[in-house]
């Protein structure tokens, strides 16, 4: 976390802060409206956007990455455009074209699967419909399948770029590994260890999925990336354009960038505070957004949302500055 003397008053955070509500196409991670604190800082906006579920501690992170991005300078990118993957909900397949329209020239899909309440049959069906229009596919099941609930799915689902995170724990994902030839990429086994290090020193990913906020900012995410020691995908965490700016930097300041990234989710909500940008040919630009006044107003958070957003700040403002 950020020394002290890097850290603004929490007063002159809660003074910039615009808190917006985004409805989404499609219900993802649960929700249907994604809302996010913005500050409106001297470097530039920042995004607090931690889900409820995460307590000051693990919040904390997102908070130090949205003072980094308002408040610090920022590090000179290394290309100005990012490919990105298409991101597949866990819809029926009947929608998937729906879906994939909105990430045009995409050569590679995300698509999320073992949703609560759905069968193996019903990722089968998701991933074949995306694989008639997508070339390259990988999956992300958010931990959701045990070893040889992992192995039967890495059968049935044909050939894949990567699992990401198939199942919760390292100790599982090392253990899947030696089971299977699909590559394995993890992701909460990084953003939420206390050691991002311990799935390299167990065998048990191919590939690092790490994510800006999470991990605190654009600075501790390059830091994890040039000391892991296997290749990095950079994703959202289903961030506004605000956040996904930051996200689009980390990649762009990359040394290299062999993968499609995670950064497409944009596409996943009706409204944002800026125009969407659509991917050309599967890229999308790197640079600084800028807040419409006139979508913030319009998408401001009611009052008693606003108040809640003041609350967890105000809560994990500590963690960050000591």
């Amino acid at each position: 976390m950020a020394p002290p003397s890097e850290c603004p008053p929490c007063s002159d955070l809660l003074d910039r802060l615009h808190v917006v509500a985004l409805p989404m196409r499609v219900r993802f991670r649960g929700i249907t409206v994604r809302e996010v604190a913005l500050f409106d800082g001297p470097a530039g906006w920042g995004e607090f956007g931690a889900f409820g579920e995460y307590e000051p501690p693990e919040a904390a992170h997102w908070l130090a990455s949205a003072i980094e991005a308002a408040y610090r300078e920022s590090p000179a990118p290394l290309r100005d455009r990012i490919p990105v993957n298409a991101t597949v909900p866990a819809v029926a397949p009947e929608r998937v074209p729906e879906v994939l329209a909105r990430f045009p020239g995409a050569q590679t899909a995300k698509v999320k699967v073992a949703e609560a309440g759905q069968t193996l049959a019903d990722d089968v069906a998701r991933v074949e419909a995306v694989r008639a229009v997508v070339p390259k596919v990988r999956v992300d099941a958010n931990g959701g399948w045990s070893v040889a609930e992992a192995v039967a799915a890495a059968g049935a689902l044909g050939e894949l770029e990567y699992l990401e995170q198939p199942c919760a724990t390292v100790e599982e994902l090392a253990a899947l590994r030696r089971r299977i030839d699909v590559p394995i990429a993890a992701d909460e086994s990084i953003r939420k260890a206390a050691d991002p290090f311990r799935v390299v020193a167990l065998g048990a990913a191919d590939i690092a999925v790490v994510k800006v906020a999470p991990l605190g900012g654009v600075d501790p995410l390059l830091d994890i990336a040039a000391r892991i020691g296997i290749p990095v995908v950079v994703s959202s965490a289903l961030d506004s354009a605000v956040g996904m700016s930051r996200g689009l930097l980390a990649a762009a300041c990359l040394p290299e960038l062999p993968y499609a990234c995670g950064l497409g989710t944009g596409g996943l909500f009706v409204e944002d505070v800026v125009d969407a940008v659509a991917p050309v040919d599967g890229l999308l630009p790197v640079g600084p957004v800028i807040p419409d006044p006139a979508r913030l107003a319009a998408l401001a958070a009611p009052a008693d949302r606003r108040q809640w957003w003041i609350d967890r700040i105000r809560d994990c403002y500590p963690f960050v500055c000591r």
